[in-house]
């Protein structure tokens, strides 16, 4: 039963939109059209048959009481001016016919039903001689009344009118709301059509938001996603790129080492100790360079989110950073402050800030806060900052600056706070250092 239900249904969202509307419209005017065509036409008529046959009783019994010929003319005369109905006597006449010719409508059963229930005579009723009037012929024992009632008297007017108007306003109401839809369905298409060209590798650029909330919001968020998913490939493209060359400098220092170094046996340990210092220093820089790779590389990772609270953790993070030489003059961290974060994630990104700050400057003040945007957090140091024309430079891979560095702290940082809806922003520190802002949700 159900696969046959979809097989019947549309399968674009069009389609289905489409239906949703045209059924329960369609619903409500059969009910509408029954309600007025099954009660309330029916009364009236009823009502309006109930109203002619009853001046056709007194007309009967009038002639019944009557009983000279000129009498019951002059009676005739006077029904015809006053009661709206013509009467024509017929002294000695006979019907062949009798009952009624239907029409479409509840009005020949009505006027039928009510001439049965107020007279005991025999009659034929013809709606089909005359299309403005009704015809109504009555055995009378000395001859035949006919009566001809205006048709207006017993039609309410023609169901169909009704019928048009009801069909024509659905139409109208249908093409509105086709209209409409359309307009919704376009957006939710050109959606649909940007992620599969994005998922082909083709650069479409951001998608106008258009239509419903729910469709500009998804379109929105669609954009964030190319933009983060964009940097994420160029940069990883960057580091990929300037591996080889961060990493060949002290491979060549190693090999010119090794090349200049005396054979073995021939020199005591002392007269080499320098050198391999050297090259032991060099082994510990490119150690230093992958990790900081492999920690670029991995990003925020698949690390699941959970509800932190912001004091203890900040305290942790800046208990480490002292532990390896970082010099925190003041901490401030407002209590109760709890944010959605990935923990290993981001106190990768905190450790990266305090050792920039540690490496370029001298005394770090952190601080912590609630704000409209959910928390900031601030990082300000005494160095020398950063000129307001290289605030953005430094965020690129391997923009370092002074004191040494694989450039790719800020570029970490950020990725890690934008990767939590957030973002990171540079400024002047009131010490006159740098001080770096982090808002997260």
């Amino acid at each position: 039963m159900e696969k046959s239900v979809r097989r019947v249904l549309p399968r674009s969202l069009l389609g289905r939109s489409l239906l949703i509307v045209f059924i329960p419209l369609l619903v409500t005017q059969a009910i509408s059209l029954e309600l007025f065509y099954g009660n309330f036409l029916k009364v009236v008529s009823r009502r309006l048959s109930d109203g002619v046959s009853s001046e056709i009783v007194l007309s009967l019994n009038a002639l019944e009481r009557l009983h000279k010929q000129s009498d019951k003319e002059w009676f005739v005369a006077q029904a015809r001016d006053h009661l709206q109905l013509i009467e024509t006597w017929r002294p000695g006449a006979k019907l062949r016919r009798f009952g009624f010719n239907h029409v479409l409508g509840p009005m020949d059963e009505d006027l039928a039903h009510a001439l049965e229930s107020a007279i005991d005579y025999p009659f034929f009723v013809n709606w089909k001689q005359d299309p403005h009037t009704v015809k109504i012929s009555i055995q009378l024992s000395d001859g035949v009344l006919e009566v001809e009632a205006p048709r207006k008297r017993l039609d309410m007017g023609q169901i169909w009118l009704f019928v048009a108007w009801a069909l024509g306003s659905s139409l109208l109401l249908f093409t509105i709301a086709s209209l409409f839809m359309r307009n919704q369905v376009r957006a939710i298409r050109r959606l649909a059509k940007g992620a599969e060209q994005f998922g082909l590798g083709r650069d479409i650029g951001p998608i106008k938001p258009e239509g419903a909330q729910e469709v500009r919001k998804a379109a929105v968020a669609f954009n964030r996603m190319q933009d983060r998913i964009f940097r994420f490939v160029s940069q990883r493209t960057g580091v990929l790129a300037g591996v080889s060359h961060d990493l060949r400098t002290p491979l060549t220092r190693i090999r010119l080492s090794l090349a200049m170094m005396p054979r073995v046996g021939t020199v005591k340990a002392e007269d080499i100790r320098e050198d391999v210092d050297d090259m032991i220093n060099d082994v510990v820089e490119m150690e230093h360079m992958i990790d900081s790779y492999l920690s670029f590389a991995r990003g925020e990772g698949a690390e699941t989110p959970t509800v932190v609270e912001l004091a203890p953790f900040v305290e942790d993070v800046v208990s480490a950073a002292k532990r390896t030489g970082a010099r925190i003059q003041a901490v401030s961290i407002q209590k109760n402050l709890q944010v959605m974060m990935r923990p290993d994630a981001m106190r990768r990104a905190l450790t990266n800030l305090l050792d920039n700050a540690r490496r370029h400057g001298g005394a770090i003040t952190l601080t912590a806060r609630a704000s409209s945007e959910g928390a900031c957090i601030l990082v300000d140091d005494d160095g020398p900052g950063i000129s307001a024309d290289r605030r953005e430079a430094v965020f690129r891979a391997f923009e370092s600056g002074r004191g040494g560095g694989t450039g790719l702290g800020l570029t970490i940082s950020r990725d890690i706070v934008r990767a939590h809806g957030g973002d990171m922003e540079l400024d002047i520190s009131p010490s006159g250092g740098l001080r770096v802002k982090i808002f997260l949700p």
